[in-house]
């Protein structure tokens, strides 16, 4: 918990620092307080580069290759039980449903070359395959049923993990799916306890306790990946990480 002045902890990017184009082949990058990075990076015609809107907001972008992927993250630098309640948002929109899977939450898998599919897979239309400890929002065009909906995706707590897509679909809660070239505000917040809450434009759609385990570490997450040979795109607007300070260290 936090003990003074600087026992809380804020990060953020409104992506105002970003480069206007992706023509940069480096493995990973900067953006605010956040890194940038994943398989697709290091490729000339992928990365995180400014989008042609106001505000200051960022197209991630990966190439054609199959998984490739590309995110905007953090360190493995959080702990729920040590360092709640965990709060990750951001502001994004979706230009197409086209050949692409997304997650934004926190994962306990994250290296600078990262694949998504090192972490989260779907491996039918009505399947979730969680390889590491994950919580957060998850979008795939290969969830045929849901292919247009965000899903709620947790494991690791003392929570069934949520593998069955029907089980896990925000989209059948009020007005949660996204519309394309629509923004929508995605917050997730974890308690000290593991309890979770997925939020959409202020409304809380999903919660679950015990979703998540306390003692994890855990990166945040915001990124892309491509489905088949198309590129995967998505608009951020800003990412904000809140968390407390784990005076133990």
């Amino acid at each position: 918990m936090a003990q003074s002045g600087r026992g809380k902890i804020r990060l953020w990017t409104d992506f105002s620092d970003i480069p206007p184009s992706l023509a940069e082949t480096l493995d990973t990058g900067s953006t605010g307080d956040f890194y940038t990075g994943g398989e697709s990076h290091e490729v000339a015609t992928a990365g995180v580069g400014a989008g042609a809107f106001l505000s200051g907001v960022a197209s991630i972008t990966t190439d054609t290759t199959d998984k490739d992927t590309v995110f905007v993250g953090t360190p493995l630098m959080f702990d729920v039980g040590l360092m709640g309640t965990l709060v990750l948002e951001t502001r994004v929109q979706l230009p197409d449903f086209d050949t692409k899977e997304l997650f934004i939450g926190f994962t306990s898998i994250l290296a600078f070359d990262h694949q998504l599919e090192d972490s989260i897979s779907n491996s039918s239309a009505t399947v979730i395959t969680l390889t590491a400890e994950n919580c957060g929002f998850y979008f795939s065009d290969e969830l045929t049923a849901s292919a247009t909906e965000w899903h709620g995706i947790y494991n690791g707590g003392t929570a069934t993990a949520s593998t069955t897509v029907a089980d896990v679909n925000l989209g059948t809660v009020g007005t949660a799916n996204p519309t394309a070239g629509e923004w929508q505000i995605l917050r997730l917040e974890i308690d000290t306890n593991g309890t979770a809450r997925w939020i959409i434009d202020g409304v809380v759609l999903q919660t679950v306790k015990g979703a998540v385990s306390t003692t994890t570490n855990f990166a945040a997450f915001v990124g892309t990946s491509a489905n088949t040979t198309q590129q995967a795109i998505m608009q951020s607007d800003y990412v904000l990480v809140n968390a407390n300070r784990d005076w133990t260290v």
